[in-house]
């Protein structure tokens, strides 16, 4: 495609509807593979005998491995071309769906989903750059319009599907189901994207793009494996605490005396965008660690099927859909109370969390996730809004990755967090509610007390033990939804310290 020739008269109007359909397809399939790798880890979990805070690590350092390589998107495309990343990315993307099914150990599963989030960090930049590229600026109210369906309603269909093929089959066949998809959005792809080379020097600052992947990935190893190896007291964290500090320490002063930095930091001399990285890394932190705690919750002390775990989880993309309309009503108003309102509705989603119990209905942890997803599509709008006004024409994409990087680092250590909290609290509950579990004690003679509970032979007592297991875990997912809350509600009054942005659009 030329310069002095539109894109229509380049482009004919078939080849465009082929790219859309797949470049929807693409971004679809990127986010709905992170709701069903959630919706289905309580199964992995059992197939593999792995612990809460192992089986974890399939989100973790997937969304760990999107973030550190989607600042690569613009050397690659320098280095490569925009048609042969996209295709590359979208087929490597898919062909890691089939080998995250046929996975045979948690190392695995966590090896190629690391290789999937790395795949598939490009193309969620570029999806909308083609867009914007291929059709007439006419068109592009019309051709956003169908990538935000396309992005809302992956997340409602894949969990839904992914727990059905759970429950009828087993968890490998959620990931067997994306493959196709993939494929066809690949070979689309491959078919109807205009032959593009090199545009323009290809550079990147490997010492500053390592250097940084070392201290994310180090860190992120602590907070995963900190909990199981006693913290401090191990080792292995100590060495992992020193690697992250030393990485961090000579990032952060190649990037101040490098004329050609990874990330340039005089950007954060911007008030709007140093905020609004604060803000998203806050939203990545609350955005995905629902969609990781309640799955296991619901499946292994509540004893919810797969299908129903699905339509949870699934429930999250309505409220999404529904908040992207809400934005639409709400362009009128001052983009910082909208980002107010945004993050108060996801403290009041996890308030509600808060209260429930094992006897909660999957309606009402339904109409929560709905809730979450409205604050969630309430929340992309505004803070891109408020977070790059200001921000050169020249320095957007450095300015992008940043934001991007930012919010999958947030998910990706608050999840590991929330997990730990959650072991660490079910085995000090466990200890404490069994204190009260003996013979000696007096109330356990009362039946009125007791109920359909023993204590005189081994099998009740077994019995016993599983509801104080039960129990506890509830209390300690509380704790977890506590934390949730209180970072939610904390964002608030940041929002309110935005600048409001000179134009609004």
């Amino acid at each position: 495609m030329t310069a002095d020739k539109p894109a229509d008269v380049e482009i004919g109007t078939g080849r465009r509807l082929l790219i859309l359909f797949s470049c929807v397809l693409t971004v679809a399939l990127y986010f709905t593979s992170i709701l069903v790798a959630s919706t289905v880890l309580p199964q992995m979990q059992g197939s593999f005998s792995a612990t809460p805070d192992e089986i974890s690590w399939s989100v973790t350092f997937n969304i760990l491995a999107t973030a550190i390589a989607m600042p690569m998107t613009g050397w690659l495309v320098a280095r490569f071309g925009r048609r042969t990343v996209m295709v590359w990315s979208t087929g490597l993307f898919a062909l890691t769906m089939l080998l995250c099914g046929q996975a045979h150990s948690v190392e695995e599963l966590v090896l190629w989903r690391i290789v999937q989030g790395a795949a598939g960090a490009p193309s969620v930049p570029l999806v909308q750059t083609i867009l914007l590229d291929v059709f007439p600026p006419r068109q592009h109210r019309m051709v956003l319009g169908v990538y935000g369906m396309g992005v809302t309603l992956g997340p409602i269909i894949g969990p839904a599907l992914g727990g059905f093929l759970a429950e009828v089959a087993n968890w490998r066949w959620a990931f067997y189901v994306l493959f196709p998809v993939g494929a066809v959005a690949a070979i689309g792809l491959a078919a109807s994207l205009p032959a593009d080379g090199r545009k323009g020097p290809a550079y990147l600052s490997w010492t500053g793009f390592l250097l940084l992947s070392l201290a994310v990935g180090s860190l992120q190893w602590m907070l995963s494996r900190g909990q199981r190896l006693d913290w401090f007291d191990s080792l292995e964290i100590q060495l992992a605490l020193i690697v992250c500090v030393l990485s961090f320490y000579l990032f952060l002063a190649h990037s101040l005396t490098s004329q050609r930095p990874f990330l340039d930091l005089r950007l954060l001399l911007n008030r709007n965008y140093a905020l609004g990285l604060m803000l998203i890394t806050v939203f990545g932190m609350l955005n995905f660690t629902p969609m990781v705690l309640l799955p296991t919750l619901m499946r292994a002390h509540m004893g919810f099927p797969d299908m129903l775990v699905g339509q949870v989880v699934g429930a999250r993309g309505i409220g999404g859909l529904l908040g992207f309309f809400a934005v639409i009503f709400m362009s009128r108003f001052d983009p910082r109370i909208t980002i107010a309102l945004g993050f108060l509705i996801q403290a009041v989603a996890g308030f509600g969390l808060m209260q429930i119990d094992l006897n909660v209905t999957p309606l009402e942890l339904e109409i929560n996730g709905a809730v979450q997803g409205l604050a969630t599509g309430i929340l992309v709008v505004a803070l891109t809004l408020v977070a790059f006004d200001g921000i050169p024409r020249e320095k957007m994409p450095e300015a992008l990755a940043v934001y991007h990087l930012l919010r999958n680092i947030g998910a990706s250590f608050f999840i590991s967090i929330s997990v730990a909290e959650v072991i660490r609290s079910t085995g000090v509950n466990y200890a404490q509610l069994s204190e009260v579990i003996s013979p000696y004690n007096r109330s356990m003679a009362l039946p009125w007390v007791t109920g359909l509970w023993e204590v005189g032979t081994a099998p009740s007592l077994q019995r016993l033990s599983g509801e104080v297991t039960r129990q506890s875990a509830m209390i300690a997912y509380i704790n977890a939804f506590g934390l949730f809350t209180v970072v939610s509600a904390a964002a608030v009054p940041l929002a309110l310290f935005l600048r409001r942005p000179k134009v609004a659009g």
